[in-house]
């Protein structure tokens, strides 16, 4: 899968998870029987707050893209020049090459691993309170790796996702959300996504990575099961074909609108939010 759609698809299901809007249907659908009345968007299975759906959808996005980490020639090499590429390179030889230890589940433990690790450094200051410097370092990468996957700059200004990165970092330093567990669920979701996203084209990965488990000879010459496991142990749900074909473009579309349009709602209230504040504080309600 293509590392926009990865970071795009990240995005989305942090925003799914965190948020439930119910959306009315409308006038139209009133006449129509077999509809009904509202229809409702996300699962709202975690209770974050609005900073946290946005501060957990940007981490996520980057998070999305780190299991190719281990590719010299992956999107996120390129994004924060000169560490990136040094720092993929290290992974790369870490995990054994690209599509190997990081698209399996023990990429997967490693990488909740460092955020939870990440998350435990903590500060207190005067004007902010307790910050969070490690969660602000590790958010700087990950939404730098974002910012260059999903085109949210121009190419030509190469500096331009360290400025990102910084800038999030920053936020995410000084107001990170209360809930403690959102730093490493908003990794683990990210790469969680990439994983499955990367089963359901062509090549596929071996989860159970560094064990090779191949399709017995009889088996493995079923026409359906050799579509599926491959000779090498790798498995794949190929319903996206190859790499950046339609059908994976069909799929992507709808999901990143779908995160795009849901980050309103946190905003708003966030908004509301500071006006209540603003209110409160000045007398003027």
């Amino acid at each position: 899968m293509m590392g926009a759609h990865h970071a795009a698809c990240g995005a989305a299901a942090w925003v799914a998870v965190t948020t439930q809007i119910e959306v009315g249907l409308g006038p139209p659908a009133e006449k129509v029987t077999f509809l009904p009345e509202s229809l409702t968007l996300g699962l709202g299975l975690l209770d974050v707050s609005p900073v946290g759906v946005i501060t957990g959808a940007l981490v996520t996005a980057g998070a999305a893209l780190l299991p190719d980490a281990d590719h010299h020639s992956a999107t996120i090499a390129h994004s924060l020049l000169p560490l990136s590429n040094i720092m993929c390179a290290g992974i790369g030889k870490i995990f054994g090459g690209h599509r190997h230890g990081t698209h399996s589940l023990l990429g997967i433990v490693a990488f909740i691993a460092v955020a939870w690790v990440a998350g435990l450094w903590t500060m207190q200051t005067e004007s902010f309170g307790t910050i969070y410097p490690g969660a602000g370092l590790l958010t700087m990468l990950l939404v730098a790796f974002a910012a260059k996957a999903l085109k949210m700059i121009p190419d030509g200004l190469k500096k331009s996702p360290w400025a990102v990165g910084l800038a999030a970092g920053a936020f995410v330093t000084a107001f990170a959300p209360n809930e403690q567990f959102w730093f490493p669920m908003a990794m683990g979701i990210g790469v969680i996504v990439h994983i499955l996203g990367d089963r359901m084209i062509t090549g596929g990965c071996n989860l159970v990575h560094p064990f090779i488990i191949r399709p017995p000879g009889a088996i493995g010459a079923i026409p359906v099961i050799n579509w599926m496991w491959k000779r090498n142990g790798y498995f794949a749900v190929p319903v996206l074909g190859n790499v950046g074909s339609i059908r994976e473009w069909c799929l992507l579309v709808p999901i990143s609108a779908y995160a795009i349009g849901n980050f309103g709602w946190p905003i708003t209230s966030m908004g509301r939010t500071g006006l209540q504040t603003l209110t409160a504080a000045t007398g003027l309600g």
